[in-house]
């Protein structure tokens, strides 16, 4: 009997998937999940750094983004959850085992040897289906990896601003503090000789100690936000305190280059609305499969080859033959498997549009953030810490010509030093806006992981044992 074109087609097909059912080391799948993240981590020749080491001088943003995308634990847990994903892939490629059976049984002189090797058909005509929907959910996963990747890189140059911008702070308070100490003594030294009343003294240590407050407030800030940038890209020990960061922020852009259709660019670029729809597209494809092995989940196919030998008579009987088993749909038709597949679909659809208006709501309020905050930024550089220069240099010259108090100078010199804080800070709040604008434009969302990860606990496998 000669085999049919479909029957030797499916298991060509068998043969192939099989041989491609490999778990690509944990190396490669990092270089694959770096190359899909691709421009959106804001670096390049990440893909390519294997273990990045620190700079002899002083650590830069992209710098530090490749440290963290070398060395960051949560990131090679999410790498080694890829893994997982890989590996189910490899699996539903796999072909099935037989089962092969021996039995000897003897009545008196009479021996039977009982030879029974059993395939599951099933299994063997649908693996190229179950094998497409694994390597699908593996597609998903890497993009929910790369997402991953995003989010550390994001995060990493958010750190990095917020400790470059903390010990800027801190170092121009420490000047206000000397400012305050100078006035507090010099209000105890007048008050000793008679020339200062206790209120104007007590006014003074007031100033001090709030002073010395903000101070102290600003100081663990910056060790806050140095240990925050060391957790992202996984220091420990000596390099840990090894590193050194750049005095001050990044000037501002001189101008700003408008992003073009923002909403529309989110849509396209995201990798969450990428995954959601992916993923809606592969649970379309489960629920297929649900509605095809709904009535029958199971064909199982026998060769059978039996030996009689009558010790008896001095002769033995073989007999040959096959056996075909499948399950009767009697009490289970599959109505609740269908039924679970088609909620699974309404599920992935719903958060399909909901990442989506996610997406283009994120864009826009990022965009805002952004667009003021740079403002705000060159309101303070142009305008706030110039007019207090301006006052600050004014103050001093009618200080040296006796027409200002050293008290008025004191006053001045704070007012400056607040003005430049506040400036430093507007200049943080822009490289942070700038980092969340370039993620909510062409990254993803904090809350996309944990809907895509619920939305992706099914994998192809799960079909494989209905």
């Amino acid at each position: 009997m000669t085999p049919s074109p479909r029957l030797l087609a499916t298991l060509a097909a068998a043969l192939l998937l099989a041989g491609c059912a490999s778990v690509p080391e944990p190396q490669v799948q990092r270089q694959q999940v770096l190359q899909t993240a691709g421009d959106r981590i804001g670096v390049t020749g990440a893909a390519g750094t294997a273990r990045a080491q620190l700079p002899a001088g002083p650590l830069d943003a992209d710098t530090a983004v490749r440290i963290a995308l070398a060395r960051n634990p949560a990131l090679d847990a999410s790498l080694a959850a890829l893994s997982l994903s890989e590996a189910d892939r490899a699996q539903a490629a796999a072909l099935p085992n037989p089962h092969f059976a021996f039995s000897r049984l003897r009545e008196g002189q009479t021996v039977e040897f009982e030879r029974l090797l059993r395939f599951n058909v099933l299994d063997l005509f649908t693996l190229p289906w179950r094998a497409r929907l694994a390597g699908e959910q593996t597609a998903i996963a890497r993009l929910q990896a790369a997402q991953e990747v995003i989010r550390v890189a994001a995060d990493t140059r958010k750190a990095w601003v917020q400790a470059v911008a903390a010990a800027q702070t801190a170092r121009y308070l420490r000047d206000a503090m000397e400012a305050a100490e100078a006035g507090a003594e010099l209000a105890r030294r007048m008050v000793g000789a008679g020339n200062f009343s206790r209120l104007q003294q007590a006014r003074e240590q007031s100033t001090m100690a709030e002073v010395t407050a903000q101070l102290a407030r600003a100081e663990q800030q910056a060790v806050a936000a140095r240990e925050r940038l060391t957790r992202l890209m996984g220091l420990w020990g000596a390099e840990a305190a090894a590193y050194t960061l750049a005095d001050r922020l990044p000037d501002l852009p001189a101008a700003l280059a408008e992003p073009a259709d923002i909403e529309a660019t989110a849509i396209r670029e995201r990798l969450d609305v990428r995954a959601a729809r992916d993923q809606a597209l592969q649970t379309a494809g489960q629920l297929g499969y649900a509605r095809a092995t709904a009535l029958v989940d199971g064909v199982e196919l026998a060769l059978m080859r039996n030996t009689t030998f009558d010790n008896a008579a001095g002769h033995r009987d073989t007999t040959r033959g096959w056996e075909l088993e499948l399950g009767l749909p009697l009490f289970d038709q599959g109505q609740a498997r269908t039924a679970r597949a088609d909620a699974t679909l309404r599920l992935a659809q719903a958060r399909l549009r909901d990442t989506a208006v996610r997406a283009r709501s994120e864009a826009r309020e990022a965009w805002h953030g952004w667009r003021t905050a740079y403002d705000l930024a060159r309101h303070y550089r142009d305008e706030v810490v110039p007019l207090r220069r301006f006052i600050s240099d004014e103050t001093l010259l009618r200080y040296n010509g006796m027409l200002a108090s050293v008290w008025d100078l004191l006053a001045e010199t704070r007012n400056h030093v607040t003005a430049v804080t506040g400036a430093i800070a507007a200049q943080r709040d822009f490289w942070i806006a700038d980092t969340d604008l370039r993620t909510a434009l062409t990254g993803t969302s904090p809350g996309a992981l944990a809907d895509l990860a619920g939305g992706a606990a099914a994998p192809a496998n799960e079909a494989k044992g209905h």
